[in-house]
């Protein structure tokens, strides 16, 4: 092998992993203050994880070729002071790889002395061999060998990268956090917008609901736009604990099916709106839940919706994306939280749950999975969604599915 090529030799591997979470972070800072208020937390998260992240190399051994074969002057003069050239061959062996190819130029934390000479062209590593004599056993000996460090240094390279790409989520998300807390602050818009949703003080005990905070909070919106608006937004505790409330009432409803299964999709609603002012009260009126339509369970500030609930009876795949596409006309804040109480008559529960999650998926307007916190939510019948505002994709909304049967 020619001593003027080696691997790994330009740098620790180390610090050029601390240079790229150098260039994430100057990347976020370079984006203007509307941009990271407006933008999906989520979706620039993502771009930058999957920007940022490093794919370690892996070779192809039983893809090896030679790649060229030529006549060349070779020094054999070894530890002389003075160059001595002969007439013999250079072959240089090409082996394809995928991966970062600038990963082979950085020494891992796990290394040797004597580490193995080639170069990097395009997605193939070249082994580039001069010699004089015709020793085709000692030439594939000496190739089998430098392939076998070479697997060596990328599985140090591997357990490098790997570790490095298992700490961009929480690093990215920390960044994005920090940098848009700081514009907020700047803002003077951190702390609640002061839309005040309180429990009553003769609250009912007919049923089982989970502990109401006294104050909840409305956190800081994200708008999309030229110029950042603030918009008012439910909490995401308080958010969980309507669906609690929600969850316990219908289970109530779903073990008397009698009664149930005379009401109407309206006097279903009814029944739920009076449970839920039952617990919270408004500021300005009696109640803070009311409805818009045939079916919906709002509550409105300033004329608009932050949180919407549809009850509505299983009819089909088709009926549940109209009633999707019903509450993406109704969401007009930035994160409007919203759900839809779906009961299910005279057909076969499991093969209602098993449509449920391939139709929303299927809407244009889904963004990802959300993870709700919890556990008495964490329910086979329960699909939690984030969904985008059809003409603004980082308007995001979180849509949550509650099935329920309703036995004969």
């Amino acid at each position: 092998m020619r001593p003027d090529l080696l691997f790994f030799r330009k740098g620790d591997l180390r610090d050029f992993l601390e240079y790229k979470k150098l260039e994430l972070k100057k990347e976020v800072e370079r984006y203007d203050s509307n941009y990271i208020l407006n933008v999906s937390e989520e979706d620039f998260c993502q771009y930058l994880v999957s920007k940022y992240s490093l794919k370690p190399p892996k070779i192809y051994e039983d893809k090896i070729y030679v790649y060229s074969q030529k006549e060349v002057d070779v020094d054999v003069s070894r530890d002389s002071m003075r160059p001595i050239f002969v007439k013999g061959v250079q072959i240089i062996i090409a082996v394809p790889f995928e991966g970062d190819g600038e990963l082979f130029q950085y020494r891992p934390s796990g290394f040797t002395f004597n580490p193995p000479r080639g170069e990097v062209v395009g997605k193939e590593i070249h082994l580039i061999y001069e010699m004089v004599e015709h020793n085709a056993e000692r030439l594939k000996q000496e190739c089998q060998q430098e392939l076998n460090e070479i697997k060596e240094y990328l599985e140090w390279v591997e357990r490098d990268v790997n570790a490095f790409n298992g700490s961009l989520d929480q690093f990215v998300r920390q960044l994005i956090s920090q940098r848009k807390k700081k514009l907020l602050d700047d803002l003077r818009l951190v702390s609640s917008l002061g839309i005040p949703i309180k429990p009553r003080e003769d609250m009912p005990t007919t049923y089982t609901i989970p502990s109401i905070r006294k104050k909840p909070k409305f956190e800081p919106p994200r708008v999309s736009g030229e110029t950042f608006k603030p918009e008012p937004a439910l909490a995401l505790e308080e958010y969980e604990n309507i669906l609690e409330m929600i969850y316990n009432m219908a289970l109530i409803m779903e073990r008397s099916p009698r009664t149930f299964s005379k009401l109407r999709e309206e006097e279903i609603r009814d029944h739920f709106l009076m449970m839920l002012n039952a617990h919270y009260e408004g500021q300005a009126t009696g109640e803070t839940f009311n409805y818009g339509g045939k079916t919906d369970i709002l509550i409105r500030v300033e004329d608009k919706n932050v949180f919407i609930a549809e009850c509505k009876f299983w009819k089909g795949e088709k009926k549940l994306v109209e009633a999707i596409d019903q509450l993406l006309g109704y969401t007009s804040w930035r994160d409007t939280k919203t759900a839809i109480l779906l009961f299910n008559k005279n057909q076969n529960f499991s093969s209602v749950l098993a449509k449920i999650d391939p139709t929303v998926k299927s809407h244009v307007c889904y963004k990802r999975d959300w993870s709700l916190k919890s556990d008495k939510l964490k329910s086979e019948t329960i699909f939690s969604y984030v969904f985008h505002q059809p003409e603004d994709v980082n308007r995001e909304i979180i849509l949550t599915i509650m099935a329920f049967n309703v036995p004969k």
